[in-house]
């Protein structure tokens, strides 16, 4: 007699990454592992030779993972059921139906003390001699109907006494869950190939069979086609579209053609365009396989491609193949792992590489046509440790680029490239918009119409009449001519309502008109300029709140983008507003990073407006998609308590493309004082990625540097225009965040200390309850909630602060600002100022500079800036003029002739009561003809008061003297430049003054004793 024990799936399983393994006498097989599953499904056939009823099927399910031996996995027991045959046998038609069974806990191992979970089997017993083709299977889900009956397809194989089958396309059955036998039409397949069934019973223990995809490694190619295989596939593979390649991307386009039809042109057998790439290429000896089932952890389609790639100018033709592999295929979504192996070129057997194309649906087009999108990704695997890894990386990566260059042109001549403005479907949607959008008079009639003001035209019209068809009555009482007053309590009564609902009705008109006016000309209004603009469809508004419970709001709309604002329109009496109001803002030279929304109630012109609730839009949280769609949640107490949301559909469009990036890098050359390049297609998708960032966003810089912590990590501060982020990798603990310019609230410079290693650190610290997704790699934060990011170990400090700086000034500060700091500046060669710690330097002039010394001096030009080099002689007077723990970084190059460097030092308790901290940044540059130097400096007091509020600004001109051979001239300025107003500015200007004309006179008198007193043995001066 043969057993079919059908697996169909377990449910509530304590464990992922398990299988099932049957016992039924000396016979045994098991099931593939599943991973990543609790309810896992199997859906396998097995058969066994049984030959007494007495016999048991024992079902266990074990938790298989990779993680204890070198040649064999580990197992672990979940669960165990057992099922006598006898009651198959007692069955009606000998087949149990569907049923599940709960399994028994393992007295030993993990899984004891455990709920165990269920699995749903179907088991069926066929009598020797008996019609297999007689019985039937069922294909089981959790959720069986009953309702059709529907065919079965199955593909299988029979090895000895038993057989194991998958049914990828089974579908369920009626009746009283009967057994289907496909045994019938395998007999029929077998014998029509001329093959027997076997029937050997000396067999003692058969060996686990393979299944269906399984044969096609075997040599049994699929008989189907390539549509039909497709069709297969899609009906059982589930699996997730993986992620990118982290190697980076190669091709990123939108075709106007169906994801189907473009999976299908580049991977049907005998694709036209695969032939014309190879001839392109000059790639000879192509061989195709066919298509075949594969099935390690999952089942797929899998072929092997091999070719010989032509020579280049460093290498030979080699023989290649490829590995490709379908990991996803559901009819709209295909992604394909392509494994190339080329061990003929150096170093080949070391590393493999790999394809990841992604086919996936895109937007309609205009006029019903579909699109779809092409992601091609990278990586290198490599399976030996090699010392030529870079070498390797470096050159795989240029030959793809070049490759898929030529992939990427032809498929361009073959199939049109969809242009993103194509795809979105922008113009529609405002359009549509448009359309539903109100006129004043139907928004008048809508608001109206009402009781009170049919009643007051009603009462009004009554009056009239009423006062048409009475006579004039005759004067009586108090009434004198032209003095008409109530006769009666009635006639009082009624004149007084008459008055209320006039009153009402006059302050509806008056609310109405008001607005109308205060919806200003923001609507529909168009956008000007080129750059990137910023469109916001205002749809409607759902539970917005009301500050009288019993009343409702008249709301309106402010939003604000880059320091600008757009408002919409009031809507009168309604928490369920409907604007469908397009508000464009003017082109931005910078791309935006965030949309402020808040929502007021109305209450007159003259009336501080209400706010109902507000919301904060992150564009670099969102897709495109999603922002083409976007229900925001508002923030507020009376917003939260009512679930107040609006509607939106946001457009970001940058109508001049690369241009537009091209000037945002020059205009911030400027800013920063150094070139910035643009960066290349595949190092903005490296950082896109690895940030999750849209992608449109660019990246404009990156320096190596040391977050500080409690533990110090070393990784990369990547700058773009929108963002400052910071990624390491760690022997694979990665660190990873990023935050926006808008969220610093300010920037400062830690002078060298023993704890930076001798380097200065940046410091940047973010605005109160900003940037919480990045707290894991804040070093503190402060009493009032704000984070703390501490860098340092800069290669070279000086571009990095300096490029910081620059961006973060040109996001953050307000024209007005920014007009009020270049209004301070003068020429970028004169004079340099720092804003925060040791800053980025910008220019001052001249002009406002006051001279508090000037001395000409009996030694020569060379020996006075020593005190300017860091030596011994510039620590010694430093020391001597009351400067402790005096520290200076190296003279870097900043421009062309122009060199800058750091100071720190702490005054003692004679120069300063406070005894603050100084931090300097100093550049020096060779006066124009050649005989002198001029000495910038920047001085930043800390641990002062006020100190936050000015910095000093000194200039040290030094030439050599035309009145005697060994001797020069020094002249020293002043100015002190105020960032912050304050009442004591007089004050201390004077007194910053007085001290330091003392000072400086002090500090050149020590010079030159220091300088005669070191040179006198020798008679030079």
């Amino acid at each position: 007699m043969r057993l079919y024990v059908y697996v169909l799936q377990a449910k509530d399983l304590a464990v992922e990454d398990t299988y099932v393994k049957l016992k039924v006498g000396k016979f045994k097989s098991k099931t593939r592992t599943l991973r990543n599953a609790l309810n896992p499904v199997w859906n396998e056939e097995f058969a066994f030779r049984v030959h007494d009823v007495g016999q048991q099927v024992v079902v266990s399910v074990f938790h298989h993972h990779d993680d204890s031996g070198f040649f064999n996995a580990s197992k672990d027991l979940v669960g165990r059921v057992k099922i006598p045959v006898w009651l198959i046998a007692n069955e009606d038609n000998q087949t149990l139906p569907p049923t599940w069974f709960s399994l028994e806990k393992p007295k030993h191992g993990s899984f004891k003390d455990k709920d165990c979970g269920k699995i749903l089997l179907t088991i069926s017993l066929h009598g020797k001699g008996h019609d297999i083709s007689a019985n039937h299977l069922l294909y089981a889900q959790p959720h069986i109907q009953h309702e059709e009956n529907k065919e079965l397809e199955s593909t299988c194989k029979l090895s000895n006494d038993m057989f194991r089958s998958k049914a990828p396309c089974v579908k369920i059955m009626e009746g009283k869950h009967l057994l289907k036998a496909i045994a019938g039409r395998l007999e029929k397949l077998f014998y029509k190939n001329g093959e027997t069934l076997r029937t050997d019973d000396s067999s003692s223990e058969l060996s686990t069979t393979v299944s269906d995809h399984e044969d096609s490694l075997e040599g049994h190619s699929s008989s189907c086609s390539f549509e039909e295989a497709m069709e297969l596939m899609s009906r059982h593979n589930q699996h997730e579209m993986p992620e990118n390649l982290e190697g980076g991307i190669l091709l990123d386009q939108m075709y106007a053609l169906s994801a189907y039809e473009l999976n299908k042109f580049l991977f049907a057998p005998d694709s036209q365009f695969r032939k014309d790439l190879a001839e392109l290429e000059g790639t000879t000896e192509v061989q195709e396989g066919h298509w075949t089932w594969k099935s390690v952890d999952f089942s797929s389609l899998t072929r092997i491609v091999t070719y010989t790639k032509a020579a280049t100018k460093l290498v030979k033709a080699v023989k290649a193949s490829e590995e490709q592999t379908y990991i996803k295929a559901n009819g709209q979504e295909f992604a394909i792992l392509i494994t190339v192996s080329t061990p003929e070129v150096p170093y080949g057997n070391t590393f493999k590489l790999e394809l990841l194309y992604k086919i996936m649906p895109g937007p309609e087009l205009q006029g019903g046509e579909e699109s779809s999108h092409l992601i091609l990704s990278w990586r290198i695997n490599f399976h030996q440790n090699t010392m030529m890894r870079s070498l390797i990386e470096g050159g795989v990566k240029q030959g793809l680029k070049e490759s898929f260059d030529q992939f990427s042109n032809l498929l361009a001549q073959k199939l049109k490239i969809v242009d993103h403005l194509e795809l979105s479907d922008k113009d529609q949607v405002l359009s549509a918009l448009q359309e539903e959008y109100q006129s004043d008079w139907e928004l008048a009639t809508e608001y109206f119409w009402n009781f009170t003001v049919v009643f007051t035209i009603f009462m009004v019209l009554y009056y009239m009449v009423h006062i048409f068809l009475c006579d004039s009555s005759k004067v009586q009482g108090l009434e004198i001519n032209g003095l008409d007053l109530p006769d009666s309590f009635g006639e009082l009564i009624t004149s007084a309502v008459l008055i209320i609902v006039l009153q009402r009705v006059y302050n509806m008109v008056s609310h109405f008109i008001q607005a109308r006016l205060q919806r200003g000309s923001d609507h529909g209004v168009k956008a000007q300029g080129d750059g990137w603009v910023l469109t916001v469809a205002l749809v409607e508004g759902v539970n917005l709140a009301s500050l009288d419970s019993t009343d409702f709001s008249d709301p309106y709309v402010v939003f604000t983008c880059n320091g600008k604002t757009r408002t919409s329109s009031v809507k009168l009496q309604t928490r369920d507003p409907q604007w469908n109001e397009i508000l464009e803002f003017d082109a931005m030279e910078e791309p935006p990073s965030v949309l402020d929304v808040e929502v007021f109630d109305f209450d007159g012109p003259f009336d501080q407006a209400a706010s109902l609730g507000h919301a904060e839009i992150n564009f670099l949280k969102h897709t495109s998609t999603e922002l083409a769609d976007l229900w925001v949640p508002l923030d507020g107490k009376l917003a939260q308590s009512s679930q107040s949301k609006l509607h939106l559909r946001i457009f970001l469009d940058n109508n001049k493309g690369v241009e537009a990036i091209k000037e945002y890098l020059t205009k911030m050359e400027k800013e920063v004082g150094k070139k910035l390049n643009l960066r290349s297609p595949h190092s903005n998708s490296t950082f896109q990625k690895l940030f999750g960032l849209p992608p449109d966003e660019f990246l404009i810089s990156d320096f190596t540097c040391q977050l500080k912590r409690k533990l110090p990590v070393q990784g990369r501060l990547f700058l773009s225009a929108r963002i400052v982020g910071f990624y390491a990798n760690l022997f694979g603990h990665k660190t990873k965040f990023f935050f926006l310019w808008e969220d610093i609230e300010y920037i400062q410079v830690l002078p060298p200390s023993l704890a930076s290693v001798g380097s200065p650190s940046l410091v940047i610290v973010l605005r109160k309850d900003r940037g919480l997704d990045a707290r894991h790699g804040a070093k503190s934060q402060d009493e009032e909630g704000r984070l703390r990011f501490h860098f340092q170990s800069f290669v070279s400090f000086n571009v990095a602060s300096r490029t910081i700086m620059a961006l973060w000034r040109t996001k953050t500060f307000t024209p007005d600002k920014k007009a009020q700091i270049e209004d301070e500046q003068q020429d970028e060669e004169d004079f340099p100022i720092a804003l925060e710690g040791f800053g980025s330097i910008v220019d001052v002039e001249n002009a406002k500079m006051s001279k508090i010394y000037t001395a000409e001096l009996p030694i020569s030009m060379t020996s006075l800036m020593e005190i300017f080099d860091g030596g011994k002689l510039e620590h010694k007077i430093m020391e001597k003029s009351g400067c402790l723990n005096y520290a200076t970084t190296m003279w870097e190059p900043v421009k062309p002739g122009v060199c800058e460097r750091h100071v720190s030092y702490k005054f003692n308790r004679h120069v300063s009561i406070f005894g603050g901290e100084v931090t300097c940044t100093q550049q020096k540059f060779p006066i124009a003809n050649g005989e002198g130097w001029i000495v910038n400096e920047v001085m930043v007091l800390h641990d002062v008061p006020f100190g936050d509020h000015f910095r000093v600004h000194f200039m040290y001109q030094i030439e050599k003297s035309g009145l005697a051979r060994n001797a020069c001239t020094c002249d020293a300025y002043i100015r002190i430049t105020w960032l912050k107003s304050t009442k004591f500015q007089l004050r201390i200007t004077r007194n910053i003054t007085e001290k330091f004309i003392h000072r400086l006179k002090e500090i050149f008198e020590l010079v030159e004793r220091e300088i005669l007193f070191a040179t006198e043995p020798d008679g030079q001066i």
